[in-house]
């Protein structure tokens, strides 16, 4: 069942990444997508500080993944640059999170290279600069409480 959260702001925004991060286990593939500036990195801030991160997070663009510690670890990537499959290959995105939890933003680009077994989180901007939040469960995800997310 898909679920929606409505987001007036940032902050609304990363406390749907706090909430769903009371669902995650280890080994889990979160796949963030949406439009530049719709609110990628604010939500997986969120999804951080609800695992525990005290660091600062920022959008790996550049660097492609970064790894954080929390209560359980939190793998961080963006592969809007990536292009080829060899170029994920090389991240090892599953290897590095077999322990934490995989957040990747643009991550529908490369769904089909990810376990079946995964969330999709949209973000899309609405009138008045409000998110709509919409989680998009696949495989196992369907059985989770994803309609705790609605508050």
């Amino acid at each position: 069942m898909t679920v929606e959260i409505e987001c007036p702001g940032a902050v609304e925004t990363m406390a749907a990444g706090r909430r769903l991060a009371g669902l995650l286990w280890a080994g889990d593939v979160v796949l963030v997508d949406g439009e530049l500036g719709a609110g990628k990195t604010t939500f997986v801030a969120g999804l951080a500080e609800g695992l525990g991160v005290d660091e600062v997070i920022t959008s790996p663009t550049f660097i492609l993944m970064r790894t954080y510690s929390g209560l359980m670890s939190l793998t961080h990537a963006d592969v809007y640059r990536v292009e080829t499959l060899a170029e994920i290959e090389d991240l090892d995105l599953l290897e590095a999170s077999v322990d934490g939890v995989l957040a990747v933003e643009w991550g529908t680009a490369i769904e089909q290279w990810m376990p079946p077994n995964h969330l999709i989180v949209r973000i899309r901007v609405e009138q008045a600069n409000t998110r709509v939040v919409e989680f998009v469960p696949r495989g196992t995800w369907s059985t989770r409480p994803l309609e705790e997310l609605q508050e």
